[in-house]
Parts: structure tokens; sequence; C-alpha cells
């Protein structure tokens, strides 16, 4: 198991306190993968991972989804 980066662990502190969990339809439209696409890419490590919301609700982080999107137009 690897260790978290003194630095590492501050940046996710502060992007967990400031950042809105955007559910499905909104992840959708921003990004225009449909679900099974993100899955398989979250799966492979190619698309962030989604969050618990409640037992049933999940959602993903909006940073993620925005620094996801940023990377996809820099490439």
């Amino acid at each position: 198991m690897s260790q978290v980066s003194e630095k590492e662990g501050a940046r996710r502190a502060e992007q967990s306190a400031h950042d809105r969990i955007v559910r499905e339809a909104e992840t959708l439209q921003r990004t225009g993968l449909s679900r099974t696409t993100r899955w398989r890419l979250a799966k492979a490590g190619k698309f962030p991972k989604p969050v618990s919301i409640t037992d049933s609700a999940i959602g993903w982080r909006e940073s993620e989804i925005e620094a996801w999107i940023a990377a996809r137009q820099a490439a």
C-alpha cells in the first residue's frame, strides 16, 4: 500500500473541502460519454472513479471531471 505524500494529502483535503458532487445526468452532459464507457474507463484508470453519496447514489467530484476534460483538450 502506498503512502500519500504530505503535499498530495493537502491537495486532496483542499479539493474535497471545495468540491461539488456531480450526478449522472450532468456527468453525461459534460463529458459526452455513456455510463458504460465511463465505467470502463474508470476501471482502466482513465476516468475518475465515482464516489458514494448514499447506499444507492453515486456521483463524481466536479474538480476531477474538470481535470479530466482539461487533460483531454490538452492532448
